[in-house]
């Protein structure tokens, strides 16, 4: 899972990214576009199954899933026509799979806003007509070329259509996220690639001070209603506050967290919504050399899971034996589970549910 933060220049975009990969490896300083190139970083899954399992199998090392996060520079009205390198900015939320837009909910004399007030509602529309802008220019260049095309191919002609529909909605200043027809065949051949950066799922994220965090403000009540209205994912994070959990142990950081009435960080509020946002789940693999989560799609059977280990599991896959995380907890090991009659033979069309315990057996 890759996620894109963006929003407008100095609303804390920067300060979340160091807090969440706990690094500081991304420049945050007062003043727009510090950020010129993209940054990656790699993040573990909060999961505290994992660990139960590697008290219990004791292995030789332990490895989350993970996600990528991608702090993306501050986009300005214009960015869709190339102000403040705009453009490259807008390519790299096209490779991302969602999209944190970051939005400040403060108020603070320090901080300059680039807009020279606070008003979360604005700083959403302004981001996002770039990105409809933006979509705007390559959908007319699609359907530029599919008009020449459909005369030469008949079957391309409802792709065209589809596309004139799906212009109109970007025209009314809608995202390409809310198009009611997006699940057809002609549509989803229009937004495959180069993909529509405003269909993107998108989570909200007030960005708050630590007043805002131990009540909601009136900027975060407009953020969380804007987002409930699209049909949106929402979380409350205070960048600043996930900065100084840089460096404490774990429980330091749950007494520092309690003190602020919440209990879960803001990286694993953020990584939790996105998983459901995206509809991920998560599986075990469970041996003495390693106990490890993998990330797979809520649905998929256990041919295709197998395949995120190695794809000549999906190739030669036999069988899979599966124990359901509660099971295994209860009972303590792969034999005793076993004997207990609870480790189970699935077959190519079994559903993988989340947190099965799973060993693949196959041939190639």
């Amino acid at each position: 899972m890759e996620i894109g933060i963006v929003g407008l220049p100095n609303v804390g975009k920067s300060t979340l990214f160091n807090a969440l990969t706990k690094t500081q490896n991304a420049e945050s300083a007062n003043y727009p576009f510090c950020t010129i190139e993209p940054n990656k970083a790699i993040v573990p899954v909060p999961d505290n199954r994992l660990e139960k399992l590697a008290e219990l199998v004791k292995p030789k090392k332990v490895l989350h899933s993970t996600v990528d996060f991608v702090d993306i520079a501050g986009l300005v009205k214009g960015a869709s026509q190339g102000e403040g390198l705009g453009n490259k900015f807008l390519e790299n939320i096209r490779q991302t799979e969602a999209v944190l837009h970051v939005v400040r909910c403060f108020e603070s004399s320090d901080i300059v806003h680039v807009d020279g007030s606070v008003d979360p509602i604005r700083d959403i529309e302004t981001i996002e007509t770039e990105l409809i802008l933006a979509d705007l220019q390559m959908l007319e260049g699609k359907l530029e070329r599919l008009k020449k095309q459909a005369k030469m191919d008949k079957s391309l002609q409802p792709v065209y259509e589809e596309g004139e529909k799906l212009l109109a909605h970007l025209s009314a200043g809608k995202l390409a996220l809310t198009y009611e027809n997006k699940a057809s065949e002609a549509a989803r051949a229009l937004y495959m690639e180069p993909g529509l950066v405003s269909a993107k799922q998108v989570i909200y994220c007030a960005n708050v001070d630590e007043d805002g965090l131990m009540a909601d403000n009136d900027f975060v009540k407009q953020v969380q209603e804007y987002a409930a209205k699209h049909d949106s994912a929402f979380v409350k994070v205070s960048a600043q506050m996930e900065q100084e959990l840089v460096g404490l142990d774990d429980s330091e950081q749950l007494e520092f967290l309690e003190s602020f009435g919440v209990s879960q960080s803001g990286m694993e509020q953020v990584i939790q919504v996105g998983f459901d946002l995206l509809g991920l789940q998560s599986y075990f693999t469970a041996g003495v050399q390693e106990v490890r989560a993998w990330t797979i799609h809520k649905g998929w059977k256990a041919p295709r899971t197998a395949a995120v280990i190695h794809n000549d599991f999906e190739k030669g896959f036999i069988r899979a034996e599966v124990i359901a995380y509660e099971d295994f907890i209860k009972h303590g090991s792969e034999a005793k589970c076993r004997d207990a009659g609870v480790l189970r033979t699935e077959g190519k069309e079994y559903i993988v549910q989340d947190g099965d315990v799973m060993h693949f057996l196959f041939n190639v």
